[in-house]
């Protein structure tokens, strides 16, 4: 048999215990799949397939993966037949408030004992960066974070990073020490000269201020490179 989401039928033709809505007031949001819940946003397929079906071969095109739809653009999307700018902008949109709530569920409170911590804290954040991006960890005496500030966004294989800038936030926080991120989103965790370089600038300028500068870190999506563990910082 067929499932329903598979015929070339609109949402409002199948049974009524088989539509994403009715099972949503039925059984709760948590028991559609991610292509039931992405086809409630757009509400309508095209004339070959419904919303489900063309939200799982959206997905599939992603490994049906959030983190990798998030990374989608609109003209991406778009590409997709039955897909115009409403409906992509409304997916967008979705998948940047999903990255918001991960955003809002860091812990200012978080100790630093080591690289793998650091990784851990930050990944939810740098996992689905498409272009390069550093932040930087200000840390009080006790390894506590105290904030965590971008201080540089770029291009696919660079940014960049005014150490003045990392400096005067430091000082504005009252900083004691500090642990510098940033994603390689090539995938690559080899530092490149640059990366050393800015390393190098930090470093000395944290020296001089009476910050103790503990790590850099450079994030891949499921690893990482730590200066500190590597080479000492």
């Amino acid at each position: 048999m067929i499932p329903f989401e598979d015929k070339k039928l609109s949402i409002k033709e199948w049974p009524e215990d088989e539509r994403p809505r009715e099972k949503v007031l039925r059984n709760g949001v948590s028991t559609l799949s991610k292509s039931e819940l992405l086809a409630l946003l757009i509400g309508s397929g095209n004339v070959d397939e419904s919303a489900v079906s063309l939200m799982k071969k959206v997905l599939a095109s992603c490994n049906d993966s959030i983190s990798e739809l998030s990374k989608l653009t609109i003209d991406d999307l778009c590409r997709f037949k039955g897909i115009g700018q409403a409906k992509a902008i409304a997916i967008v949109a979705a998948c940047e408030l999903w990255k918001r709530r991960k955003d809002d569920d860091f812990d200012k409170d978080f100790v630093v004992r080591s690289s793998r911590d650091v990784y851990n804290y930050m990944y939810p954040l740098m996992c689905d960066l498409t272009v390069e991006e550093c932040h930087v960890l200000m840390l009080n005496n006790r390894n506590k974070v105290i904030d965590r500030i971008k201080v540089g966004s770029g291009g696919y294989t660079a940014t960049v990073v005014d150490v003045r800038c990392i400096m005067r936030e430091a000082l504005l926080k009252r900083a004691t020490s500090m642990i510098m991120c940033h994603n390689h989103p090539s995938g690559s965790l080899k530092p490149s000269k640059e990366d050393d370089e800015l390393t190098r600038n930090v470093a000395s300028a944290c020296k001089v201020m009476n910050i103790r500068f503990l790590d850099h870190i450079i994030f891949t999506d499921g690893n990482y490179y730590s200066y500190k563990d590597e080479r000492g910082v």
